[in-house]
């Protein structure tokens, strides 16, 4: 499992055998069984993990008691509330296995000390986070700003593997759509583009 890890950032930078074995000894493998939950509303985030294999997302509920997908992790992507996780404060959020799942974990503690023992490791994870918070600022101007039909069509080009995987609803949640209006958006994109309609989503659900 911990081979993974090492490909991984192996591709992403250049770590020392010394950082490498740094961060072997602060990581734990976990199994996760499909539908259970790494994170609760009201725990402490207190830890970051990096998937092996499987897929998790992470959600919220709202006033309007629906679930509002935040964000999906699939093989070689981090998962955790990482405000939580940063600011040490109960998180409002879950995060739940949608498959049989592996992945490496780092304790809050841990992972605090790898930063600080192993600057390279710290390069790699500023440079991917300031990444994460483009996409994530890219996403939120996707939200407000382009139609239904953009935001469906781009996030089957952007993620075809993770889009095979997770169940339509989530996807309408995670998309700001609702069931019926990506059900629409699936049927009139077909037959705009041939090249969307043979990716073939999981229905959980929506037909």
């Amino acid at each position: 499992m911990f081979a993974t890890l090492i490909d991984y950032l192996h591709e992403k930078g250049k770590l020392t055998p010394e950082e490498m074995e740094l961060v072997a000894n602060a990581s734990v493998q976990k199994k996760v069984r499909k539908n259970q939950y790494l994170l609760e509303e009201g725990e402490v985030s207190d830890f970051v993990g990096f998937v092996v294999k499987g897929s998790f997302r992470l959600f919220r509920i709202g006033d309007d008691k629906q679930e509002h997908v935040m964000r999906f992790a699939i093989e070689n992507w981090w998962i955790s509330d990482f405000t939580s996780f940063m600011s040490g404060q109960p998180s409002n959020c879950y995060i739940e296995a949608l498959e049989h799942s592996e992945l490496i974990r780092f304790s809050k503690e841990k992972w605090d000390n790898l930063l600080a023992a192993a600057p390279n490791f710290k390069q790699i994870i500023e440079a991917l986070t300031a990444k994460n918070f483009e996409a994530h600022q890219n996403r939120i101007f996707s939200t407000i700003s382009e139609p239904a039909e953009v935001r469906y069509e781009k996030f089957v080009r952007e993620y075809p593997t993770l889009y095979n995987r997770i169940p339509l609803y989530m996807i309408a949640s995670f998309l700001g759509l609702t069931r019926e209006t990506l059900s629409r958006v699936r049927k009139q994109s077909s037959k705009r583009s041939p090249e969307v309609s043979k990716v073939s989503p999981r229905k959980g659900g929506l037909s």
